[in-house]
């Protein structure tokens, strides 16, 4: 959810059970984003994607970890005007089959390349979000033919990097490393509440999050909660901290960033003095170091910041800018 990349790697990260839970969806409620939800098999795995419609050029929206594709429903309605989007479930996610592995970067760029292959999509813009801006930089930089531009929605970073991992082990040693406790997974409800609290501060509950929470998690039989990925999947996923070689992309880029990582909430002061003061003395030097490298390893990026937004509810606090950002590239890769 949520970045939940490689930071909820670290940050929610929650042992799963290696064996698959029991699968029971809620019931009595109906996902109204107006997209198909279908399946393909590719390099091994079968794997989950929603197709939103539209027509040429192809945008394809990518995750981050422990997300799903539903992240992007209350966002990619507003774009099918003008553009064809797709968005999938990696492997380990959502309804995609999670098999043993590998989990590696290049398994996931090669889940990529089948998939638009299987769609007849022979040239894409893609977006990623969080720890999505890894596999569309390494895909740019494998197949610069099946590429037309770039989009990092708050996925301009290399999570690699010490300064980050050294962030969050800082964070967690100051404040606790944030999972979920035994009430916080005994319900849909309460797992509702975690996760609104820890990764979207006071922005209001939309249908699109619903969606996106019902996608992320598996309900037992006796109701408690099992987070995805878990497994396999989720011991690979939370020591993936791929780094990027921009230098190897030679396609228009848009690079979207928040300006806080954590939700800042005012409605609890304690909470938000604690982000605030972890964002200062960490993350603020890490973003800065992150645009300033982007800006020279990849000279033909926009960048764009959002200011009071924060990295998962970016899209939320600031959602008129940010379609206008994506519509006015679309725009510019549809003239060239």
């Amino acid at each position: 959810m949520r970045f939940k990349n490689l930071i909820v790697a670290v940050l929610i990260v929650v042992a799963g059970a290696c064996s698959r839970p029991q699968e029971r969806r809620p019931g009595a409620w109906t996902d109204p984003s107006p997209h198909r939800s279908e399946y393909m098999s590719v390099n091994g795995a079968r794997l989950n994607y929603l197709d939103w419609g539209g027509t040429d050029p192809t945008l394809v929206l990518i995750h981050g970890w422990a997300d799903s594709p539903h992240i992007f429903d209350d966002l990619a309605a507003s774009l099918s005007h003008r553009a064809h989007i797709i968005a999938y479930a990696r492997r380990g996610h959502g309804q995609s089959d999670a098999p043993a592995g590998p989990y590696d970067q290049a398994m996931l760029v090669e889940d990529l390349r089948q998939l638009l292959d299987k769609l007849g999509i022979e040239r894409a813009i893609l977006l990623g979000w969080s720890m999505g801006g890894l596999e569309i930089t390494d895909f740019a930089g494998r197949f610069p033919d099946r590429v037309s531009g770039l989009i990092y929605l708050e996925a301009g970073y290399d999570w690699s990097d010490s300064r980050f991992t050294d962030g969050i082990s800082k964070f967690e040693s100051e404040f606790g490393s944030g999972d979920p406790g035994p009430a916080d997974l005994a319900s849909l409800d309460a797992y509702r509440t975690y996760i609104h609290r820890w990764w979207y501060g006071n922005i209001p509950w939309t249908p699109g999050l619903e969606a996106e929470l019902r996608d992320i998690v598996r309900i037992e039989a006796n109701g408690r909660i099992q987070p995805v990925p878990y497994g396999a999947a989720l011991k690979a996923f939370s020591n993936m901290h791929g780094s990027r070689d921009y230098r190897r992309v030679r396609v228009p880029a848009l690079a979207l960033y928040a300006s806080s990582f954590l939700p800042m909430d005012p409605s609890d002061p304690a909470v938000m003095r604690r982000s605030q003061a972890w964002e200062d003395r960490v993350m603020a030097a890490f973003r800065r170091a992150s645009i300033e490298r982007l800006r020279r390893e990849l000279p033909q990026a926009v960048v764009k910041e959002f200011p009071n937004t924060g990295h998962m509810s970016i899209v939320w606090l600031s959602q008129s800018a940010v379609e206008a950002a994506i519509l006015e590239f679309l725009g510019q890769i549809g003239n060239q």
